[in-house]
């Protein structure tokens, strides 16, 4: 009885061919992949610019939650039982990958570039964290579906308590423990896999900022020291713990506690502003180490060249963000 052949049985060439450009289609996505991971660790780096929303412009945001999602039980069940495939394609895994090594590198490319700007140019810097902060906090207040009475009470609750915590004085002088510094990890991860609010910001805020950054920039020029991967790898599992964690309460609260906790992160955002004021007085002129000094708050007496500038430099960063919003509404309605 005849057998029905396909053309890649008839002709090997074709089979040959096709499994080619399937290898080179996997590669196109892989680098693609990575080119959108690099973006959303640059606007990760930065205080006040969402990676989430980042992800959101360049189309992988769903894909991104669903394969962070699905490191679940059943994903470590494939681990113990050693079926690796399916752990991968449960997990989305290549992809995962992909993006994290982006996040990686647009995270290195400017983390010296942020550590110069906070050693030499701080007022103008806090002047453009502000205005991205104030921006990101309006984008957020836009999410609440019907603000009441009860939610702008919530608002008000939220911004004292955040003044309140970022006056602290463990938080403003934080202790240079690895166990601190996980906790950060887990706070700051679940920021940054939301829209609209800055993982880069809540680390500012736990004043662990600059001692991630700094291990970051070592690590791209080559420091492979002791300290400088314990830090790395601390922080890397605490955000790990804090995605597998706190991911899912967040989504619960989301689902089922929406413009409640939609209005408490936008009232913990601007409350957090005090952090953030540009014009700060360095206390502590002989403290080489940033994390380390202490700066009294004041208000300029009159606008100077420099309050001009950075009242100008906090606009534009405003502007940035809400410009940033508006391309990523366009495509995600695409």
């Amino acid at each position: 009885m005849p057998t029905e052949t396909t053309s890649e049985e008839c002709d090997p060439k074709i089979g040959v061919s096709a499994s080619n450009e399937s290898v080179k289609r996997s590669i196109r996505d892989d680098l693609k992949h990575c080119g959108c991971g690099f973006l959303m660790g640059a606007a990760d780096i930065v205080p006040g610019v969402s990676g989430g929303t980042m992800a959101l412009i360049v189309g992988i945001y769903s894909r991104l939650v669903t394969a962070i999602s699905h490191i679940d039980r059943r994903f470590l069940t494939y681990l113990a039982g050693r079926k690796i495939r399916e752990a991968a394609q449960h997990a989305d895994l290549r992809f995962l990958i992909a993006v994290g090594c982006g996040i990686l590198l647009g995270a290195g490319g400017l983390a010296s570039v942020m550590k110069i700007l906070l050693s030499d140019h701080r007022t103008l810097t806090y002047g453009a964290f502000t205005g991205l902060i104030l921006a990101s906090s309006l984008l957020v207040s836009r999410q609440v579906i019907s603000w009441s009475p009860r939610r702008v009470t919530q608002l008000l609750v939220a911004i004292l308590a955040a003044w309140w915590l970022v006056t602290l004085p463990v938080l403003q002088n934080a202790p240079d423990s690895l166990i601190y510094l996980f906790f950060c990890g887990m706070i700051g991860i679940c920021a940054m896999i939301l829209p609209g609010i800055s993982g880069a910001f809540i680390l500012l805020l736990l004043n662990c900022y600059e001692t991630v950054l700094g291990a970051i920039r070592s690590f791209v020029h080559l420091d492979f020291s002791v300290e400088v991967l314990g830090i790395l790898v601390v922080f890397s599992t605490g955000c790990l713990m804090g995605l597998l964690a706190f991911s899912r309460l967040l989504k619960k609260l989301l689902a089922t506690y929406h413009d409640s906790t939609i209005a408490a992160l936008c009232g913990f955002m601007l409350g957090s502003l005090y952090r953030l004021w540009p014009f700060q007085r360095d206390l502590t002129p002989d403290v080489a180490d940033f994390k380390h000094k202490t700066f009294e708050h004041f208000i300029p007496r009159e606008m100077s060249a420099e309050a001009w500038t950075t009242a100008f430099t906090a606009m534009l960063a405003a502007v940035f963000v809400l410009s940033l919003d508006a391309v990523a509404r366009r495509f995600s309605s695409r």
